[in-house]
């Protein structure tokens, strides 16, 4: 399981879509020769590794905004950070 499904396992709308695609790629895979699936599965690799490093980069961003908001709201930060 991948973070954001650890997290949004409660979410219904994620569930719903997380069956849709489920059901859809199970279709869509039947049709498919070897090589077609093979590709497929190359490129799910690629959407993966793709959704991960943005996942990655957004909670780095909210996490700086949120220290530099800290700063600016006078939040005293740990010892011997300035």
């Amino acid at each position: 399981m991948m973070a954001k499904e650890a997290i949004l396992t409660e979410n219904r709308r994620y569930k719903h879509l997380l069956s849709l695609m489920g059901r859809n790629r199970d279709e869509l895979s039947e049709t498919l020769t070897d090589k077609q699936l093979e590709t497929l599965e190359k490129y799910d690799e690629a959407m993966n590794e793709m959704h991960s490093l943005a996942e990655v980069e957004a909670f780095s961003y909210g996490f700086r905004l949120g220290v530099r908001l800290m700063i600016e709201a006078g939040v005293p930060l740990a010892k011997g950070i300035t």
